[in-house]
């Protein structure tokens, strides 16, 4: 088990810690322009009125996102 340990080095960690961060800074970053660019209130549409076709499209573009964030990083 101890040598398990010493095999484990800072570098892979401290990397994968850093693209963590950089890619929920990208995709926070996206989400918000999404909501100003917009025309209507994003947050209003899909709580208050219920839209539900508006939450699948904006789910299905964030997963896009995130999968293009990730094969970027990778």
């Amino acid at each position: 088990m101890e040598t398990k340990l010493a095999e484990l080095s800072a570098g892979p960690i401290l990397s994968t810690v850093v693209y963590s961060i950089i890619g929920l800074a990208i995709y926070m970053l996206a989400f918000w322009l999404i909501c100003k660019i917009s025309p209507f209130s994003v947050r209003k549409e899909i709580e208050i009125d219920q839209n539900t076709s508006l939450g699948i499209i904006i789910g299905a573009v964030m997963i896009g996102l995130s999968i293009i964030i990730a094969s970027s990083m990778h």
